[in-house]
């Protein structure tokens, strides 16, 4: 493994970390205000170190509009792992995710492959034989 970690000795060193890493999200990606308080900074480093993994895999639970996406899409961003997601509409059905989730694998089989985190929603579950598929990733 050729990441190089810093050591962080408290949460005032680990904010200013924080904040320069999401200063350049906000230089890449659409701007991202977040408030970087301390349970944030932490489920932050608590997402990097699952994603880092082998086969990291992470299932966040809270209420709607508490950050989870924004805390995901940061620390897939500190990781290095290109963010993805589906978009579903009105008519997005099985063969739709089936295509979605094949071209997720084929980015992912490319040599040299870019890390990938695959973001999805609960409202983003149109048909829940979807979460049958949705454990194959997971398992595999």
């Amino acid at each position: 493994n050729d990441k190089k970690y810093l050591q962080i000795k408290d949460l005032a060193q680990l904010k200013h970390c924080l904040e320069d890493k999401l200063g350049e999200y906000n230089e890449s990606f659409a701007e991202m205000n977040l408030v970087l308080f301390t349970n944030a900074m932490e489920h932050i480093t608590r997402i990097v170190r699952i994603v880092d993994l082998p086969c990291g895999n992470a299932l966040l639970v809270g209420v709607g509009g508490s950050g989870k996406q924004s805390l995901s899409k940061l620390s897939c961003f500190i990781g290095q792992l290109e963010m993805v997601t589906i978009l579903v509409n009105q008519t997005y059905g099985m063969a739709d995710l089936k295509i979605d989730l094949q071209s997720f694998y084929i980015k992912a089989a490319v040599k040299p492959a870019m890390p990938q985190a695959f973001l999805m929603t609960d409202g983003q579950i149109a048909n829940e034989t979807f979460l049958v598929f949705l454990n194959d990733l997971l398992a595999s």
